[in-house]
């Protein structure tokens, strides 16, 4: 597998420092709100990195922070008249929620900054005995120019970033670029106690020691949004490198943009969606269809056009979903050397869709080669094909969508007033009354329960 690693600005093979584990961590959400479709985006991403990596027989140790002390978490709770913990608390269950909603699976560990403090004052406490962090009246800074490699990620020197950047105006530091480690509490802050006073720790140095702490001093991979090269990711490899002397990761992978109808997404322009929103319109599983639709680093545009061709598109998959365990039902017998055959030209897809992934999480190739395979079914599946055949072909088809974490919800059994509607107008179809028939089919398309009448029977599945 060959990964872009934006330290380096190429492609690279992919090879873990360890074979047996491959150790991610994926930057999470600052909990004040529930997440929009620009946070979805890695999320998704990197769940699905983890997932491609377990097909390929790694074992990946998956960590994803929860950001819970925060200038937007104190704010928020003064909004709502709770505490920071009672903001963060919340929203990390409704994270949760939502994450679940789009097929992203819980991290080995989500660890939370107030649960690392201990951990986050020590290696502050570290850089200021090794001459990398100094304190000026209980605040603690970074000195950049110390870091001698300071902008490698982001391929700048100090001076172009200093004359480029949005710099906090701050009359206490060094210079201008060196940022916060430790803040000193204001007055109805919540604080920790630390050798420099009450305080808590900066944004960038929680990263560093969560990622640390349960990874180890060098990582395979470091995720996140291409918001995040600077200065979050920046500073966590100059802090980090700065206290162990090691490279604090491998590789690095940033997902890009998306736009809300070819407009940056912003609450002023009205143009704002959390995802929570859009679920309310569309099933999470499109969502998810939909971000990976795009290969992680290209842009991407949201629109509801856009969304309504992934929920066809998804609803393609699900209708081969529903035909193979339909002919499954029906099906008997052993596969036979002309069915052997004909299989191995499915296993092509497979193949494709292999590297496709294999170029640096190719999600779009990927999803074509489905497709492909789609196609290939529907022109050649019939009734007179085996069960092995047929159990064989939706078992290759499953483990493909399976990758993408798609297709993975069961079809909710139809309830009794519906399973009675069914046979109602399978009953009116049998008495000639297609009037009858063709209301109650009516009737239920608004449920959103699809019918489709095929010779062995009624098919039905559930428009997403």
């Amino acid at each position: 597998m060959k990964i872009y690693n934006t330290l380096t600005r190429k492609k690279e093979e992919f090879i873990p420092i360890d074979e047996k584990e491959v150790k991610i961590y994926a930057c999470g959400p600052t909990v004040y709100n529930y997440f929009h479709i620009g946070n979805a985006r890695p999320f998704v991403v990197f769940d699905t990195l983890r997932r491609y990596l377990e097909y390929r027989g790694y074992k990946v140790k998956f960590v994803q922070n929860f950001t819970d002390v925060d200038d937007k978490i104190i704010n928020r709770g003064k909004e709502e008249g709770i505490t920071p913990s009672e903001v963060s608390e919340k929203y990390i269950k409704e994270y949760f929620k939502d994450a679940q909603s789009i097929g992203v699976k819980k991290a080995d560990i989500h660890p939370k900054v107030t649960e690392t403090m201990d951990d986050i004052i020590k290696f502050v406490h570290d850089l200021v005995k090794k001459g990398y962090a100094y304190e000026v009246k209980g605040d603690v800074y970074f000195d950049t120019s110390k870091f001698e490699e300071y902008g490698k990620l982001s391929k700048q020197s100090i001076e172009d970033l200093e004359a480029g950047a949005r710099i906090e105006v701050n009359d206490i530091k060094k210079s201008p670029m060196d940022f916060a480690l430790w803040k000193s509490q204001k007055v109805g802050e919540i604080a920790w106690d630390s050798p420099w006073g009450k305080g808590r720790p900066g944004w960038h140095i929680e990263c560093s020691v969560m990622a640390t702490k349960y990874l180890g001093e060098t990582i395979d991979i470091h995720g996140g949004g291409q918001d995040l090269i600077f200065p979050h990711h920046e500073n966590e490899i100059a802090q980090s490198e700065a206290c162990t002397g090691k490279p604090f990761a491998r590789y690095w992978m940033h997902n890009g943009y998306i736009t809300i109808n070819n407009e940056k997404m912003s609450k002023s322009k009205g143009n704002f969606f959390t995802v929570r929103d859009i679920i309310k319109d569309f099933d999470g599983e499109v969502v998810r269809f939909f971000l990976l639709s795009a290969q992680y680093r290209n842009p991407i545009n949201f629109s509801r056009e856009l969304m309504e061709q992934g929920k066809s598109g998804l609803e393609r998959l699900y209708h081969a979903k529903n035909n193979l365990k339909h002919l499954l039902d029906h099906a008997k017998g052993n596969i036979s050397e002309e069915e052997k055959e004909i299989f191995k030209g499915y296993e092509k897809h497979k193949e494709k869709f292999i590297s496709s992934m294999d170029d640096d999480l190719n999600t779009a190739d990927a999803i074509a080669s489905v497709f492909e395979l789609v196609k290939e079914l529907n022109s050649t599946m019939n009734v007179d094909h085996s069960k092995e055949f047929i159990q064989k072909s939706y078992d290759l088809f499953m483990e493909l969508v399976g990758v993408l974490g798609l297709l993975q919800k069961e079809e909710e059994s139809l309830d009794e007033e519906i399973e009675k509607l069914v046979k109602d107008r399978q009953e009116a179809r049998k008495n000639k009354n297609f009037a009858l028939a063709d209301q109650i089919r009516d009737e239920l398309k608004e449920r959103g329960i699809i019918l489709e009448d095929t010779p062995q029977g009624v098919k039905w599945h559930i428009q997403k």
